[in-house]
């Protein structure tokens, strides 16, 4: 209850994923000094809608235009942010898709003019990966949830 108190602001994300060939496409990045796997995406611009913010967030960092976004879920329980006490996550995930999906390489540097020099991409099997293949409270649920199916 304590951290409810400390929390004094909302922190809006926007995550995509990227489903081909039964796999899902993550995101390892260094975030203030720790490296974590994620989803593709981050946070909203003030004036920003979600999907705009999305599509800028693919744009940046895998240099494609995203297509076909579909909403696939948004937190519906309380997040405190990792990186910062005021904050209280609230992460919201489309699908989408892209030209040429397969030409994302295991390990290669994400391809977009804006992504840090340290983000790398790498597909995660959906039939052997774990919810703690990622690093974020919000983002293993919605592993989880691709895991036992939706979406697909």
């Amino acid at each position: 209850m304590e951290t409810r108190m400390t929390v004094s602001r909302f922190n809006i994300r926007v995550y995509g994923l990227l489903l081909h060939g039964g796999r899902v496409l993550v995101s390892e990045e260094v975030v203030q000094g720790r490296r974590i796997t994620k989803f593709p995406g981050g946070g909203l611009i003030p004036g920003e809608g979600t999907l705009d913010g999305l599509k800028r967030e693919i744009r940046e960092e895998l240099g494609l235009e995203a297509k076909h976004l579909e909403h696939f879920y948004t937190t519906d329980f309380f997040q405190p942010s990792a990186f910062s006490t005021l904050d209280q996550i609230i992460s919201i995930y489309y699908t989408f898709e892209v030209d040429h999906p397969e030409a994302f390489r295991d390990g290669e540097a994400a391809p977009g003019p804006d992504a840090d020099k340290a983000q790398h991409l790498r597909w995660l099997s959906l039939g052997t990966a774990h919810a703690r293949d990622v690093d974020l409270p919000i983002d293993r649920v919605v592993l989880e949830m691709l895991l036992n199916g939706a979406g697909r």
